[in-house]
C-alpha cells in the first residue's frame, strides 16, 4: 500500500508540495538490484554492511514506501551514513538517480521524526538561521579569528585539552580557518574584464565561502577577468540551500532557490558561475525542488540552463594562455559533486594541461569520496576519517607535492588529511592554481 506522495495523488489533483518528499517511485522501480554500486560505494567498502550500500538503501527506501516498513531508528541510521556522494550513480548500468532518491529519504526522516530538543535547536540555528544570515555569519566568522589568532587554538592543541574533549575537541580541530577580510563587502560589485569584454558572468559567492574561503572567491574573480569576463557579484544572492537540502530540509531550499533565481535571472548574464562542486550540483538541480510548481519549474529550469562550475566553465571558452610556468607535481582529487553529480572530469584536467611545468600524476581511486561530504566528517567523525586516510595513502603513492580538487569542502578534509596522515602537502582548488599562473599578471581585487 503506497504511502503520501507514491501513487496516492490523484491524476486531476496536484499533490501538496510536502508529500512529494519522499523518494518517487518511478525512481525506486529503476533500481533491478544487481549489486554493481556495491564497490563504488564508500560506505559499503567501509563497513562491508550490505544496508549501508545503495542497494540496501534502496530496498529499505522501498520497504517504508510500501508500508512494511516504518522509519525507525535502524532506517534512519543506514540512510544517514550515506554520503550522497553519488558515486553509484556512476557506475549504475539502469541510470538509477540516487541522489534524488537519498535527498527524498532524508526529507522523508525529517517529516517523520521527533528529535530530540538539543538536536532540533542545533539544525535550526544552523540551517535555518546561521546559513541564511550574513549578519550571523560574520560574527561566528570573527569569534572563530578571534579564536584562531589569539593563539588559544594553539594553546588547547598544545596542552592536550582538545584531545580529552573527544568528539568536541575533534571538531575544533576540523574546524576551517576563518578569512578575513571576509568576501561579503563584494556582494552587489561588478568588476570589469581585463581587456575587451567577451562574457558577462554572475559569480555565486556561497555563504560560508564568504568567511572561509574568501581569498578562493577573490582568485575566481581575478581569474574570470583575466578570461575576459565582466563579473557580477549579485546583491540578493544567498546561499544556494545545499546543506538544508542535503539534511532533509527541502522546503528550505525552495525559498533559498527562489531568492537566487530572482536575484541573477534579470540580469542577462551568458553564465552564473560557482566554485564549490556540492552547491553548483544542487544550483543545477533547482528544478527537481519544483517538479510539481509549473512556474517555478520553469524559471529554474532557466536558471540551471546558465548554471556552470568555474572549471567547467573556463574550459568551455578559448582560454587565456598567457600563464606562467608551475614546476610541480600534483595530483587532482574529483570532488564527488562534480564528478558524480555534474558528471565533470575532463574540465579541470583540460586547465592543468594548459599550465606550462605542471605535471599531473592521477591520483588511484581519485573517484571515491574523500569523506568530507558537506557536514558528513562532523556528523559520523570516525567513518570520515577512515575514508580520508585511505584517501591519503592513496596520495602518497603519486608522490605529488601539491593536492588540488574543485570544491571547498574536499580542501578543508583533504588539509586536515595532509595534517593527521601526511603527507604534508599543500591543497588548493583549481581556480587557485590558474591564479598563481596568471600571477603578476592581473591589478588586485581590490
Amino acid at each position: 500500500m503506497p504511502v503520501a506522495g507514491i501513487g496516492s495523488a490523484s491524476p486531476t489533483q496536484e499533490p501538496p508540495m510536502a508529500a512529494l518528499d519522499v523518494p518517487q517511485e518511478a525512481d525506486l522501480r529503476k533500481c533491478v538490484h544487481c549489486g554493481l554500486c556495491l564497490n563504488a560505494c564508500p560506505t559499503y567498502r567501509e563497513l562491508g554492511v550490505e544496508m549501508d550500500s545503495p542497494r540496501g538503501r534502496i530496498y529499505q527506501m522501498v520497504e517504508v514506501s510500501e508500508g512494511r516498513s516504518p522509519v525507525s531508528d535502524h532506517y534512519v541510521e543506514h540512510i544517514g551514513l550515506c554520503l550522497a556522494c553519488r558515486a553509484c550513480e556512476t557506475a549504475c548500468p539502469s541510470g538509477v538517480q540516487y541522489g534524488r532518491l537519498i535527498e527524498g529519504a532524508l526529507a522523508q526522516i525529517e517529516n517523520s521524526v521527533r528529535r530530540s530538543w538539543p538536536e532540533r535547536l542545533v539544525r535550526w540555528l544552523a540551517y535555518d538561521k546561521l546559513l541564511r544570515s550574513p549578519l550571523l555569519l560574520k560574527a561566528a566568522g570573527y569569534g572563530l579569528l578571534f579564536y584562531q589568532r589569539s593563539g588559544l587554538a594553539r594553546m588547547l592543541s598544545e596542552s592536550g585539552v582538545l584531545a580529552e574533549l573527544g568528539r568536541l575537541g575533534d571538531l575544533a580541530q576540523l574546524a576551517p580557518e576563518a578569512q578575513s577580510p571576509f568576501f561579503f563587502s563584494n556582494i552587489g560589485r561588478v568588476y570589469s574584464a581585463e581587456g575587451d569584454t567577451r562574457h558577462r558572468v554572475a559569480l555565486l559567492a556561497g555563504c560560508m565561502q564568504n568567511v572561509f574561503f574568501s581569498r578562493l572567491n577573490e582568485a575566481t574573480v581575478r581569474v574570470l577577468r583575466k578570461n575576459g569576463c565582466e563579473v557580477t557579484v549579485p546583491a540578493g544572492q544567498v546561499c544556494c540551500g545545499a546543506l538544508q537540502v542535503h539534511a532533509g530540509l527541502r522546503s528550505i531550499g525552495r525559498e533559498q532557490a527562489q531568492q537566487n533565481i530572482t536575484a541573477l535571472e534579470g540580469g542577462e548574464f551568458d553564465a552564473y558561475i560557482t566554485n564549490t562542486a556540492g552547491c553548483g550540483s544542487v544550483l543545477k538541480e533547482y528544478p527537481d525542488l519544483f517538479e510539481h510548481d509549473p512556474e517555478w519549474h520553469g524559471r529554474a529550469s532557466a536558471f540551471a540552463a546558465k548554471m556552470r562550475d568555474v572549471s567547467e566553465f573556463l574550459a568551455s571558452i578559448d582560454l587565456n594562455t598567457d600563464l606562467a610556468p608551475i614546476h610541480a607535481r600534483i595530483t587532482y582529487q574529483d570532488s564527488c559533486h562534480l564528478l558524480h553529480g555534474q558528471k565533470i572530469a575532463e574540465a579541470p584536467r583540460k586547465l592543468f594541461r594548459a599550465i606550462p611545468g605542471l605535471e599531473l600524476h592521477e591520483l588511484p581511486m581519485s573517484d571515491i569520496c574523500c569523506g568530507s561530504a558537506g557536514v558528513y566528517n562532523i556528523e559520523h567523525t570516525d567513518v570520515s576519517m577512515a575514508l580520508l586516510e585511505d584517501k591519503m595513502h592513496m596520495v602518497a603513492s603519486t608522490k605529488a607535492n601539491m593536492i588540488v580538487t574543485a570544491n571547498p569542502g574536499c580542501m578543508l578534509q583533504l588539509q586536515a588529511g595532509a595534517s593527521r596522515f601526511g603527507p604534508d602537502i599543500p591543497v588548493l582548488h583549481v581556480v587557485e592554481l590558474l591564479d598563481r599562473a596568471y600571477a603578476g599578471l592581473l591589478p588586485s581585487l581590490r
